[in-house]
């Protein structure tokens, strides 16, 4: 009795056709992404809910920014309420604002990310569209607080836009200099919500729920983006364990010893022209930003979106090449 073989004499077995990079692999960083926008979502109603619908959230907006013994307004008194108003009239300037949006333009096209860079400027209005949106549909009941008003100013419009701004920059940037961008895109907001709150244009609950507003934009519009059609979205190669602990080590100390000087530089300031219950306002405010925005870098730090050099068919035609050379 013979016996045959499977095999081909001579030849090599038929190689498994490789699967072309393509959506397949952005699903799981796009489901991080929506999960995370999701959290966003679900913490700007919770702390909606906390600070605008119940006494005690009303009454701790008012215990950190107490309303004006003459006027009955929210704006601090002391050597920083001129300054404030000056960088929030000089932000809100539309030709500022233009440039901005300009430059997120400019980036994308540069670095072959036109599209990140459209869908960054979409998110800055799409910001402007749901905080203004929200603050004219949601109510702010009369809970018998002392001090308190009926005026809704959540969440805050000046701070969703810098925010929105900070995070549409990550969009078009490599992503090896997005965690460069954490510490001026963070600090640059923060100045916005500082300003909000010592001219008295926002309570301090206006300032967490803008932030989210936009960090709830920006996981939607990455998860999008994650999924495309012709883009690339791949991890960049990985450097040996060792050189990445030695690099994220190096970084942190970077970071740490920036933030240390600007509480050195900048706390003695602020504590001597505000009152204590300002002060925590503004310095809660600054390190949640810095968390929303160190935590967007985080979510996005392993994606590139870049275009495609070539169209997919063409891509998959030459693996197919190479498998039948090989």
């Amino acid at each position: 009795m013979s016996h045959t073989s499977s095999y081909f004499i001579g030849r090599s077995p038929v190689p498994t056709p490789a699967v072309p990079p393509g959506p397949a692999l952005a699903v799981q960083p796009a489901l991080r992404l929506l999960a995370a926008g999701v959290c966003c979502l679900l913490a700007l109603g919770l702390v909606g809910l906390v600070f605008v619908w119940t006494q005690p959230g009303q009454w701790f907006d008012g215990l950190l920014l107490p309303r004006a013994e003459r006027g009955g307004g929210y704006a601090q008194p002391g050597g920083l309420f001129e300054p404030a108003t000056v960088v929030l009239r000089h932000f809100g300037h539309p030709a500022l604002l233009a440039v901005l949006l300009a430059a997120v333009l400019v980036v994308g096209a540069l670095g072959r990310r036109l599209l990140p860079g459209v869908v960054g400027v979409g998110l800055v209005l799409g910001a402007v569209l749901v905080a203004g949106a929200a603050k004219s549909a949601l109510p702010r009941p009369e809970l018998a607080v002392a001090g308190s008003t009926t005026h809704n100013s959540f969440p805050s419009g000046h701070v969703a836009v810098a925010t929105a701004l900070a995070l549409a920059f990550l969009l078009v940037t490599p992503g090896a200099a997005r965690r460069w961008l954490v510490v001026p895109g963070a600090a640059g907001v923060s100045v916005i919500g500082a300003a909000t709150m010592i001219a008295g244009w926002h309570r301090f609950s206006d300032v967490l729920g803008g932030v989210l507003v936009s960090l709830t934009l920006f996981c939607l519009a990455a998860a999008g983006l994650a999924v495309r059609p012709g883009g690339d979205t791949r991890r960049p190669a990985a450097a040996p364990r060792s050189g990445r602990v030695w690099r994220a080590l190096a970084q942190g100390a970077g970071g740490l010893l920036v933030l240390v000087w600007a509480v050195r530089v900048l706390l003695p300031g602020l504590a001597a022209e505000l009152r204590w219950g300002p002060l925590v306002a503004v310095l809660a405010a600054t390190g949640l930003t810095v968390l929303a925005v160190g935590g967007a870098a985080f979510l996005v730090r392993s994606m590139e979106f870049v275009g495609s050099t070539r169209p997919a068919g063409r891509r998959a035609h030459s693996i197919d090449e190479r498998e039948q050379h090989s």
